[in-house]
Formats: structure tokens, sequence, C-alpha cells
């Protein structure tokens, strides 16, 4: 198996943690990585961080990449300038030029999934990366109707109905249609990605104590318990909603395969307390695996050589079970990504 990493923001940890999975040889067993990047910055990283015994070497294409070693697909990005830490458009724009590769190469099935290393919004923005992050671009690329955010650590997993927007917005873009959609991922996602044969689902509510019926919002009576009565109908396993504040903490998460919260901090915020370092960004609906480490680009320790691999080397693991699952239930088509150029198929794993 082909694995396709992408460099992140480069003056981020990134390429520090892709490095020192690989610095283990019992990584190369069974895939075959390829990291677009630049072998200076390669140099760069690896001195930074003191690895001298790292088997790696620049190869012309993915179709050439070779077993046993970290091969690197050199992207050429003028006026950069390697600087650990720092915000620059220079290396936004290298993200965004690595991105492009990687996907140009996954969807001409010259890799077969795709990890994502961390880049800063606010840089790749500025070289013309229009999207709130990967999630979007890549349902962009797939022209997925539809994708859902999913935190993954072991068998906690959380989905996220509105992701990368504003709090004060939350509210006026929740819909039915959306929490409806959005749990119909999650429950296709974790049969097919992740073995659970019959899913149980918690839904998370809006407001505290889950408007405390209707006394702190309607939005639990009017879009998010008709959604999940539907659901019900529809011989679904779904539970709730449930009031946010209590749950995670009474452990009441641990008797579901996948809870569904209604923004992004109500599901990150107890994930990353829970799981930092562990925890792996999987996003469901798309016909590729694609997964990340769930950390951002850490300019306040890159080039320190302090990173921890954990989460970049557990997204790996991930994207290769999901991999593994989708081939056992013959989800792979011939090109799954009806794009210019065509994409392939990304996955997330169950662990």
């Amino acid at each position: 198996m082909r694995i396709g990493l992408t460099s992140g923001d480069p003056n981020g940890i990134g390429i520090e943690t892709i490095l020192n999975v690989f610095s283990d040889d019992r990584m190369l067993i069974g895939i075959t990585p390829v990291l677009y990047a630049s072998p200076d910055l390669i140099s760069k990283n690896l001195e930074a961080i003191g690895l001298k015994d790292l088997n790696w070497s620049e190869v012309d294409s993915a179709e050439n990449a070779k077993q046993g070693q970290l091969n690197i697909c050199n992207i050429s990005v003028e006026n950069y300038s390697h600087r650990p830490g720092v915000l620059t458009s220079e290396a936004g724009h290298y993200a965004y030029q690595s991105l492009e590769c990687a996907v140009e190469d996954l969807a001409s099935s010259k890799v077969d999934v795709l990890v994502t290393a961390p880049i800063n919004k606010e840089a790749i923005t500025q070289s013309g990366f229009k999207f709130p992050g990967h999630t979007e671009y890549l349902a962009h690329m797939a022209n997925a109707e539809d994708v859902l955010m999913f935190l993954v650590a072991e068998n906690l997993r959380i989905g996220i109905v509105t992701g990368h927007i504003a709090l004060k917005d939350v509210a006026s873009t929740l819909t039915a249609k959306g929490i409806k959609s959005k749990l119909n991922l999650m429950h296709e996602s974790l049969a097919r990605d992740f073995g659970c044969v019959t899913p149980r689902i918690a839904v998370l509510g809006l407001n505290p104590h889950a408007g405390d019926n209707g006394l702190m919002g309607n939005e639990e009576q009017n879009m998010i318990s008709p959604v999940i009565k539907e659901a019900k109908t529809s011989g679904m396993n779904v539970f709730g909603p449930f009031a946010a504040d209590g749950f995670f903490g009474s452990g009441a998460h641990k008797d579901f395969d996948g809870v569904l919260a209604m923004y992004h901090d109500q599901g990150l915020a107890p994930f990353k307390a829970m799981s930092f370092g562990r925890g792996v960004n999987f996003t469901a609906g798309l016909p590729i695996v694609r997964t990340s480490p769930d950390h951002g680009t850490g300019f306040d320790i890159a080039g320190k050589g302090t990173a921890s691999p954990d989460s970049m080397r557990t997204a790996i693991f991930l994207a290769q079970d999901i991999h593994k699952s989708r081939l056992e239930h013959k989800q792979l088509t011939s090109n799954p990504l009806e794009i210019a150029p065509p994409k392939r198929d990304y996955r997330d794993s169950r662990r």
C-alpha cells in the first residue's frame, strides 16, 4: 500500500513528526510512504531534530516509490525559506502545493490513501487556498455533497455537524437537513469503515441541559429530536439529544460507537481532553481515505525536536485500517474522484 503524506505547513511540526515516525523501520513493513516535500526541507528537519539513520531518498514519481524507505516526491516552491515557528505566505504556498501534488497522485491511483500534516489556515489562505480547511477542500475536489469531520481515538468517535464556522453562526447554520445528513454519514462510516454492524449513536443537544424542554432554546424540540425519531423509525440505533455538559464526564460515551456533536468545540474539546496526542481526524463521506493527526502546526515547538509523533503514527495506522476495511467490503471504485485530475480513495481505520 502506498501512503501519500503532505508536508503541512513546512514551518510547523508536520515534517518532523513524519520523519520521527519512519525512523522506526517497523513502520515501513507493509507500506510504501510517499512524502510530498523537498529534499532540502527533509535535510534541515533531520538536522534540527538530530536524526541520522533515517532511510530516505528522492523519487521522480510516486509510481517509482520503493519499499523499505521514506520516498520524497520533490516539490519546488520559489522564495520559500525555512523558518521554523514563523507564519509566512511562502510556507502557505508550500503547504498548498504539497497538498495539490498529493491529491493529484491520489486521483491517478499513484498512492492509495492520504495522510495530511497540519496546515496554518492564515498562511495557506494567503496562497489562494479558499477553503476553511482540508475537509472542505477535499469535499470540493471529490464533488461530495456532504462530508463529516470524524475524530477518532480507539473506540471514541466524535462527529461534528457544523465544522469550521464562528460560534455566533452555529445556531443559524444548524438545520434538520444538515443534522440528518451528518447522522447518515456517521452511521454509514461506522458500519463500512469501522466494522460496527449495528452502530449505536448518541446525539448531543445544542443548548445547555439540551434546552430544558424549551426553556433555554428550542433547537432540540424543533430540529434535533425529530431527526432522531425519524432515524429510529428507519431502523437506526440513535439516542438523544443528550445534555453535552455531563455526557463525557459521566462516561456515557462508552455506551456508544459514535457521538454526534452540534458544533466544533462541543465535540473537539472533550475529545482532545481525553485523547490528545493519540487522536486522528478522519473525513467520512469521501470516496477516498484521508486522515490527519489531531494537533496543529505547533509553531511554538517547531524545530526543537520535541514534537510527539504519536498522533501522526496513529493517523497512518488508521488510514491503513480503513483502506483494508473498504477493500474487504468491496467499496473501492476505479475512479472515485471525479475531478480534474481524478482522485482516488482515502481511508480511515478502526482502532
